[in-house]
Protein backbone atom coordinates (compact mmCIF):
# COMPACT_ATOMS: atom_id res chain seq x y z
CA UNK A 1 0.00 0.00 0.00
CA UNK A 2 2.61 1.97 0.69
CA UNK A 3 4.86 1.66 -2.28
CA UNK A 4 1.47 1.98 -4.57
CA UNK A 5 1.20 5.70 -2.46
CA UNK A 6 4.81 6.64 -3.08
CA UNK A 7 4.19 5.64 -7.41
CA UNK A 8 0.87 7.71 -6.89
CA UNK A 9 2.61 10.66 -5.23
CA UNK A 10 5.77 10.45 -7.88
CA UNK A 11 3.06 10.22 -10.97
CA UNK A 12 1.39 13.10 -9.21
CA UNK A 13 4.78 15.73 -8.79
CA UNK A 14 6.03 14.39 -12.82
CA UNK A 15 2.50 15.68 -13.74
CA UNK A 16 2.99 18.88 -11.81
CA UNK A 17 6.29 19.46 -12.82
CA UNK A 18 5.47 19.10 -16.40
CA UNK A 19 2.25 21.05 -16.91
CA UNK A 20 4.39 23.83 -15.08
CA UNK A 21 7.20 23.41 -17.80
CA UNK A 22 4.29 23.27 -20.84
CA UNK A 23 2.72 26.42 -19.16
CA UNK A 24 5.82 28.07 -18.78
CA UNK A 25 6.87 27.41 -22.19
CA UNK A 26 3.74 28.83 -23.46
CA UNK A 27 3.93 32.77 -21.48
CA UNK A 28 7.20 32.88 -22.87
CA UNK A 29 7.90 34.79 -26.13
CA UNK A 30 8.74 32.02 -29.48
CA UNK A 31 12.20 32.89 -31.00
CA UNK A 32 12.17 32.05 -34.52
CA UNK A 33 14.66 29.65 -36.37
CA UNK A 34 16.54 31.92 -39.20
CA UNK A 35 13.90 31.60 -42.12
CA UNK A 36 14.52 30.13 -45.42
CA UNK A 37 15.35 32.32 -48.50
CA UNK A 38 15.88 29.89 -50.97
CA UNK A 39 13.35 27.28 -52.74
CA UNK A 40 9.77 26.88 -53.13
CA UNK A 41 7.90 27.10 -56.57
CA UNK A 42 8.87 29.72 -59.14
CA UNK A 43 7.81 33.05 -58.57
CA UNK A 44 4.78 32.36 -61.89
CA UNK A 45 4.10 29.08 -61.24
CA UNK A 46 3.07 30.49 -57.34
CA UNK A 47 0.70 33.14 -59.34
CA UNK A 48 -0.92 30.41 -61.14
CA UNK A 49 -1.34 28.18 -58.19
CA UNK A 50 -2.50 31.17 -55.60
CA UNK A 51 -5.88 30.78 -55.13
CA UNK A 52 -7.99 31.40 -51.72
CA UNK A 53 -9.28 27.94 -49.65
CA UNK A 54 -11.72 27.64 -46.69
CA UNK A 55 -11.25 24.55 -45.48
CA UNK A 56 -8.30 24.25 -43.14
CA UNK A 57 -6.91 20.96 -40.86
CA UNK A 58 -5.81 21.64 -37.40
CA UNK A 59 -2.15 20.55 -37.98
CA UNK A 60 0.25 23.30 -36.47
CA UNK A 61 2.79 24.70 -38.52
CA UNK A 62 6.28 23.66 -37.85
CA UNK A 63 8.62 27.09 -36.26
CA UNK A 64 10.54 26.44 -39.55
CA UNK A 65 7.32 27.53 -41.89
CA UNK A 66 6.06 30.06 -39.24
CA UNK A 67 9.05 31.61 -39.89
CA UNK A 68 9.37 31.66 -43.50
CA UNK A 69 5.77 32.38 -43.35
CA UNK A 70 6.17 35.74 -41.45
CA UNK A 71 9.18 36.56 -43.03
CA UNK A 72 8.06 36.44 -46.91
CA UNK A 73 5.06 38.61 -45.43
CA UNK A 74 6.94 41.64 -44.11
CA UNK A 75 10.45 40.35 -42.56
CA UNK A 76 13.69 41.96 -43.11
CA UNK A 77 15.20 41.72 -46.91
CA UNK A 78 17.85 44.24 -46.88
CA UNK A 79 19.16 44.16 -43.20
CA UNK A 80 21.69 47.03 -43.63
CA UNK A 81 18.70 49.09 -44.87
CA UNK A 82 16.37 47.73 -42.68
CA UNK A 83 14.11 47.34 -45.40
CA UNK A 84 10.95 45.02 -45.74
CA UNK A 85 9.59 42.68 -48.32
CA UNK A 86 6.20 44.61 -48.47
CA UNK A 87 6.57 48.15 -49.16
CA UNK A 88 5.16 51.10 -47.20
CA UNK A 89 4.64 54.62 -48.09
CA UNK A 90 8.03 56.75 -47.43
CA UNK A 91 9.06 53.73 -45.35
CA UNK A 92 6.77 54.49 -42.84
CA UNK A 93 6.93 50.58 -42.11
CA UNK A 94 3.57 51.08 -40.14
CA UNK A 95 2.20 47.49 -40.37
CA UNK A 96 2.44 44.88 -37.56
CA UNK A 97 1.99 41.17 -38.17
CA UNK A 98 0.15 39.60 -35.42
CA UNK A 99 -0.07 35.93 -34.95
CA UNK A 100 -2.95 34.20 -33.02
CA UNK A 101 -1.70 30.39 -32.12
CA UNK A 102 -3.88 28.04 -30.07
CA UNK A 103 -1.47 29.09 -27.31
CA UNK A 104 -1.94 32.92 -27.26
CA UNK A 105 -1.78 35.95 -29.67
CA UNK A 106 1.79 37.06 -30.49
CA UNK A 107 3.36 40.16 -32.45
CA UNK A 108 6.04 39.23 -34.86
CA UNK A 109 9.31 41.09 -34.37
CA UNK A 110 11.27 41.28 -37.66
CA UNK A 111 14.39 42.55 -36.27
CA UNK A 112 14.43 40.19 -33.59
CA UNK A 113 13.09 37.22 -35.49
CA UNK A 114 10.94 36.18 -32.91
CA UNK A 115 7.16 36.47 -32.14
CA UNK A 116 6.79 38.96 -28.72
CA UNK A 117 3.37 37.11 -26.63
CA UNK A 118 0.85 39.58 -26.14
CA UNK A 119 -1.48 37.28 -24.10
CA UNK A 120 -2.31 33.74 -23.33
CA UNK A 121 -5.02 31.66 -24.06
CA UNK A 122 -6.72 30.10 -27.24
CA UNK A 123 -8.59 33.52 -28.72
CA UNK A 124 -8.70 31.93 -32.46
CA UNK A 125 -12.09 32.46 -32.80
CA UNK A 126 -11.84 36.90 -32.22
CA UNK A 127 -10.02 36.73 -35.45
CA UNK A 128 -13.07 35.69 -37.35
CA UNK A 129 -16.95 35.26 -37.31
CA UNK A 130 -16.44 32.26 -39.85
CA UNK A 131 -16.51 28.89 -38.62
CA UNK A 132 -12.78 27.84 -40.16
CA UNK A 133 -11.00 30.44 -38.44
CA UNK A 134 -11.10 28.69 -35.11
CA UNK A 135 -9.89 24.99 -36.75
CA UNK A 136 -6.99 25.84 -38.80
CA UNK A 137 -3.13 26.23 -37.53
CA UNK A 138 -2.87 29.92 -37.05
CA UNK A 139 -4.74 33.82 -38.08
CA UNK A 140 -3.03 36.35 -39.01
CA UNK A 141 -4.12 39.79 -37.89
CA UNK A 142 -3.14 43.43 -39.76
CA UNK A 143 -2.51 46.53 -37.53
CA UNK A 144 -1.21 49.38 -38.81
CA UNK A 145 0.37 52.09 -36.47
CA UNK A 146 -1.54 55.33 -38.51
CA UNK A 147 1.02 57.27 -35.85
CA UNK A 148 3.70 56.66 -38.14
CA UNK A 149 1.81 58.32 -40.97
CA UNK A 150 3.96 61.87 -40.52
CA UNK A 151 2.57 63.01 -44.19
CA UNK A 152 -0.74 61.47 -44.41
CA UNK A 153 -2.75 64.79 -42.95
CA UNK A 154 -6.41 63.00 -42.92
CA UNK A 155 -8.09 60.14 -41.85
CA UNK A 156 -9.12 59.11 -45.32
CA UNK A 157 -5.74 59.57 -46.72
CA UNK A 158 -4.49 56.96 -43.74
CA UNK A 159 -6.84 54.31 -43.98
CA UNK A 160 -6.17 54.14 -48.07
CA UNK A 161 -2.54 53.79 -46.99
CA UNK A 162 -3.01 51.39 -44.34
CA UNK A 163 -5.24 49.20 -47.01
CA UNK A 164 -2.51 49.36 -49.91
CA UNK A 165 -0.04 48.28 -46.92
CA UNK A 166 -2.05 45.04 -45.57
CA UNK A 167 -2.67 44.40 -49.19
CA UNK A 168 0.85 44.03 -50.35
CA UNK A 169 1.55 41.64 -47.37
CA UNK A 170 -1.34 39.78 -48.09
CA UNK A 171 -0.13 38.96 -51.35
CA UNK A 172 2.96 37.64 -49.88
CA UNK A 173 1.34 35.32 -47.58
CA UNK A 174 -0.67 34.17 -50.52
CA UNK A 175 2.52 33.47 -52.85
CA UNK A 176 4.24 31.62 -50.33
CA UNK A 177 1.03 29.43 -48.77
CA UNK A 178 1.10 28.65 -53.05
CA UNK A 179 4.38 28.00 -53.49
CA UNK A 180 4.65 25.41 -49.69
CA UNK A 181 1.36 24.09 -50.53
CA UNK A 182 -0.74 25.75 -47.95
CA UNK A 183 -4.36 26.74 -47.64
CA UNK A 184 -5.09 30.62 -47.10
CA UNK A 185 -7.65 33.48 -46.88
CA UNK A 186 -8.28 36.55 -46.08
CA UNK A 187 -11.31 38.24 -44.59
CA UNK A 188 -12.76 41.20 -42.60
CA UNK A 189 -15.88 39.88 -41.32
CA UNK A 190 -14.28 40.09 -37.35
CA UNK A 191 -15.78 42.25 -34.53
CA UNK A 192 -13.32 44.80 -35.05
CA UNK A 193 -13.98 46.23 -31.88
CA UNK A 194 -13.82 43.28 -29.37
CA UNK A 195 -10.41 42.03 -31.09
CA UNK A 196 -8.72 45.23 -30.33
CA UNK A 197 -9.62 45.25 -27.52
CA UNK A 198 -8.52 41.59 -26.66
CA UNK A 199 -5.27 42.12 -28.84
CA UNK A 200 -4.50 45.19 -26.31
CA UNK A 201 -3.83 47.52 -29.19
CA UNK A 202 -3.26 51.26 -29.26
CA UNK A 203 -5.68 53.88 -30.04
CA UNK A 204 -4.11 54.92 -33.02
CA UNK A 205 -3.58 51.11 -34.06
CA UNK A 206 -5.78 49.90 -36.69
CA UNK A 207 -6.63 46.63 -37.79
CA UNK A 208 -7.10 46.30 -41.37
CA UNK A 209 -7.86 42.47 -42.22
CA UNK A 210 -7.05 39.14 -40.89
CA UNK A 211 -5.80 36.32 -43.02
CA UNK A 212 -6.25 32.48 -41.85
CA UNK A 213 -3.37 29.84 -42.58
CA UNK A 214 -3.24 25.94 -42.44
CA UNK A 215 -2.98 22.73 -43.95
CA UNK A 216 -5.13 21.36 -46.34
CA UNK A 217 -8.05 18.99 -44.49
Amino acid sequence: MKRTKAVVATIILFVSIFTSNVFSQDVKDIKLPAPVKTGGKPLMEALNARQSAREFSAKELSMQMLSDLLWAADGINRPDLDKRTAPTAMNWQDMDVYVILRSGIYKYMAKENNLKLIKTGNYMKNAGKQDYVEKAALNLVFVSNTSKMAKATTNDDKILFAGIHTGCIVQNVYLYCASVGLNTVTRRNIDLVELKKTMELATDDMIVTSQTVGFKP
